[in-house]
């Protein structure tokens, strides 16, 4: 993935739609899921390097973030699980408009998340909320997020009845 610069960028703002900067994320993840006990185990490791900001000089350090999420399928259409996530700054922030030196952030956060699935026409609908409670920041702010989201997919095939054994004599 990557991130280009947009909007009007301008250092001396106090609030930009953009960065003012490019980025490229590259990273993995992995799904356990039973269906027999609807136990799902997830998680994400993942890289951002920043590009310099033209404008300020300035160019943040690698990034490194672990996503995780464990559920519990309740009913057909109902999930509920435990979410969180760790950031962790791997490189210092370089250029000419560093005036503070290696300055690195990291944050660790933990919440709950709560999913539904639904029918859209011929396809599916997921809806998931999930809210997390940060800790364990350093230089840069903590508090609470919350993140809504929304998909829609084709609908999971329907179950087929096993083939009917043959016996021939």
């Amino acid at each position: 993935m990557g991130d280009i610069p947009v909007g009007a960028y301008q250092s001396a703002r106090l609030a930009n739609i953009g960065l003012g900067h490019g980025t490229i994320d590259a990273g993995g993840g992995y799904t356990d899921f039973n269906p027999q006990t609807g136990h799902e185990l997830s998680g994400v490791l993942g890289f951002t390097y920043n590009f310099k900001n033209t404008d300020t000089q300035y160019q943040c350090g690698v990034g490194m973030y672990f996503d995780w999420g464990a559920s519990q399928i309740l009913t057909k259409p109902i999930q509920v699980g435990l979410v969180g996530y760790v950031y962790k700054q791997l490189g210092c922030d370089s250029g000419s408009g560093d005036r503070l030196g290696c300055f690195r952030s990291q944050v660790a956060s933990v919440g709950r998340q709560v999913g539904f699935i639904f029918p859209v026409g011929d396809m599916q609908g997921y809806l998931n909320l999930k809210a997390y409670k940060e800790f364990a920041a350093e230089n840069r702010p903590d508090g609470w997020n919350a993140w809504v989201t929304f998909v829609i997919s084709p609908a999971a095939p329907a179950p087929t009845a096993p083939p009917k054994r043959m016996t021939t004599k």
